[in-house]
């Protein structure tokens, strides 16, 4: 399997790549012989393969990671060690496939690993950030708050992607209900009012015939139309798995009217969130920034931040190289800087996450506000006009007969 890398070098510089391996341990030591310290590691499954089907299939609902957590944090504060805390959790996960990674994590502990390292065994349950912040937790013993901090940032940004998908939920309806209602009467209606008309030799307004032979051209080729239809999105969509075909879709995400301001102000929210989670367990910089970068789907953001880091590294702070890059908005910016003088960053890119996620929501709903009236005029418009021209042949044909 073919994986990528972000590490240091033996001289302490940055470095990315990629490299072949039999499994993410088999990685993680090819990395390690060579003199890198691995800040992330991700999997680059075959397109297609058993083993990213078997992944997908093997997911297990964050609703059920956070339950974890938050259960996890209340026997540790009792007292309970980590193992006990462990097997008792196990009796009471629903998921059963969360219960194997239970035991498998559990086994590992008796076998005298740590609790970040044996969850580190398991990317698809525990990902970089939660194992990370684990043993930060370890480090300063402090396992209980982060795990409970580890569920609030999880249950916040479920929370968030909740919201868009119910604020894009009625559009998509209507529009489908739009689609829907056209193809019937393209299919159904219309084709019999033609026969009708045919049958009587009438001789019809412009706008009718038009209309019907339109209608009869996407009766005749609605199936190849289909099909290019999906050729053309299985082209799109191979593009979108290239390198350079994602980086153009992420751009125009990110550039797209009011769509795009709402993508950049969800994704900064995102950002802010994780850096205020690593940077209060304890993490340094340099790495809190390795693992944002992990923790986003979007190659411009992951550039930003790559750059931000590399020039963090040269020891040029945090908010003068986030000034140099368009994606860290004007607030996001200022507000770093004050976090840098004061010493309370965490806090202050918390509260910036809030202020950018009030107003993601704002926006989205005043987007999904407009949208809906805009997509019912269309729709009342494409029926009517359907009607009137359909309408106005009848009225010609009974003028033709009498």
């Amino acid at each position: 399997m073919e994986y990528t890398y972000v590490a240091y070098n033996k001289n302490r510089r940055l470095t990315k790549g990629k490299l072949n391996a039999s499994n993410e341990g088999a990685a993680n030591t090819l990395l390690n012989a060579s003199g890198f310290q691995v800040l992330s590691l991700k999997s680059k499954p075959a397109f297609l393969s058993s083993e990213k089907l078997n992944m997908s299939l093997s997911k297990v609902n964050p609703k059920e990671v956070i339950m974890f957590s938050r259960q996890m944090a209340l026997l540790l504060s009792s007292g309970t060690d980590i193992i006990a805390s462990l097997e008792l959790l196990q009796t009471q996960v629903t998921d059963k496939e969360l219960k194997k990674k239970l035991s498998e994590v559990a086994a590992d502990i008796r076998g005298g690993s740590s609790l970040s390292n044996a969850m580190r065994k398991h990317p698809r349950v525990f990902p970089a950030l939660y194992w990370r912040a684990v043993s930060a937790g370890e480090k300063s013993g402090s396992m209980e708050t982060v795990m409970r901090q580890m569920a609030d940032y999880m249950e916040k940004r479920i929370l968030t992607q909740k919201k868009i998908k119910g604020a894009l939920s009625y559009p998509i309806m209507v529009l489908v209900a739009a689609v829907v209602v056209i193809a019937i009467m393209v299919q159904f209606v219309i084709p019999s009012f033609s026969s009708l008309y045919v049958a009587f030799g009438a001789n019809l307004p412009k706008s009718a015939k038009t209309l019907l032979d339109t209608s009869a051209w996407l009766k005749n080729n609605g199936l190849y139309l289909l099909i290019g239809a999906a050729l053309l999105a299985g082209a799109g969509f191979a593009v979108s798995r290239t390198r350079r075909g994602k980086y153009e879709i992420d751009r125009v995400m990110l550039r797209m009217p009011i769509i795009g301001r709402i993508n950049n102000l969800n994704e900064l929210a995102r950002l802010c969130r994780t850096m205020a989670l690593l940077f209060k367990v304890g993490l340094p910089l340099p790495d809190i920034m390795a693992l944002s970068v992990q923790n986003t789907n979007n190659t411009i953001v992951a550039e930003s931040i790559e750059g931000v880091q590399k020039d963090l590294i040269r020891g040029e702070g945090l908010s003068k190289p986030m000034a140099k890059r368009p994606f860290f908005l004007p607030l996001m910016v200022q507000m770093v800087e004050v976090g840098e003088e004061t010493g309370n960053l965490d806090n202050t890119l918390a509260t910036v996450a809030e202020t950018y996620e009030v107003e993601a929501d704002d926006k989205t709903a005043a987007a999904v506000g407009l949208i809906q009236p805009i997509m019912t005029v269309v729709l009342g418009a494409v029926v009517a006009l359907l009607a009137t021209t359909m309408v106005s042949a009848m009225y010609g044909l009974y003028g033709q007969v009498k």
